[in-house]
C-alpha cells in the first residue's frame, strides 16, 4: 500500500530532517543576514507567531531558580551544575547561548549561559543558577517575571531548527 502525504512539504519529517538543515546551513553561510534574530515569520515559535522579529526584543516570562540540591550534578549539556555560576536552564535554545535577563521590578539585568534543560514546572520560562538569582534579587521570592534578550547563540542553525520544530505545532 503506498502511503499518501497530508499537508504542507515543510511539515513532512523527511523534510525537517533531511532537507531543511542542509538548506538552513547552505542559507545561513552565503548570506548574512539571515540570522536567528531575523527568521521568517515560519520558523517563529509557537509563542512567537507574529510579524515581529524573533529576540529582537525583550522576551517575558517567569523565571524561577535552583541551587543546592542540583550541585554538581550533571546538567542536559553533560557538564556539573554549579550554582555559584551565571547559568540557566531553557527548554529549547542551544547549549551556549547567552541570555541577557533583567527583573523589571528592580532594573537588575545579568548574563546567562544556557547550559541545562527546563523548567519543567508549571508555565516557567527559564531557570536560573543561584547565582543569576541572587544577582537580579529574586533569591527570597522563588519565581518572578523576567525579560529575556537573546545575547549570542552557540549554534545557530540549532536555534534556528528548534523555532522551525516550533513553528511547526504553531501552524497546526
Amino acid at each position: 500500500m503506498h502511503k499518501t502525504h497530508c499537508g504542507p512539504f515543510w511539515a513532512r519529517d523527511s523534510f525537517r530532517t533531511l532537507v531543511l538543515p542542509a538548506l538552513l546551513a547552505t542559507l545561513m553561510a552565503t548570506s548574512p543576514a539571515f540570522a536567528v534574530d531575523r527568521a521568517p515569520s515560519a520558523l517563529r515559535g509557537a509563542a512567537l507567531c507574529n510579524t515581529e522579529p524573533v529576540w529582537q526584543k525583550w522576551q517575558r516570562g517567569l523565571a524561577s531558580w535552583y541551587g543546592q540540591a542540583f550541585q554538581n550534578l550533571r546538567t542536559a549539556s553533560g557538564e556539573r551544575f554549579d550554582m555559584n555560576e551565571l547559568t540557566a536552564a531553557h527548554p529549547t535554545l542551544p547549549f551556549g547561548t547567552q541570555l541577557k535577563v533583567r527583573n523589571p521590578a528592580n532594573g537588575r539585568a545579568v548574563v546567562v549561559r544556557v547550559n541545562d534543560r527546563g523548567p519543567f514546572t508549571g508555565d516557567r520560562s527559564l531557570d536560573l543558577s543561584r547565582a543569576a538569582a541572587s544577582a537580579l534579587g529574586i533569591l527570597n521570592r522563588g519565581t518572578a517575571q523576567v525579560e529575556l534578550l537573546l545575547e549570542s547563540s552557540a549554534d545557530k542553525l540549532g536555534a534556528v531548527t528548534s523555532l522551525l520544530n516550533s513553528a511547526v505545532a504553531c501552524n497546526n
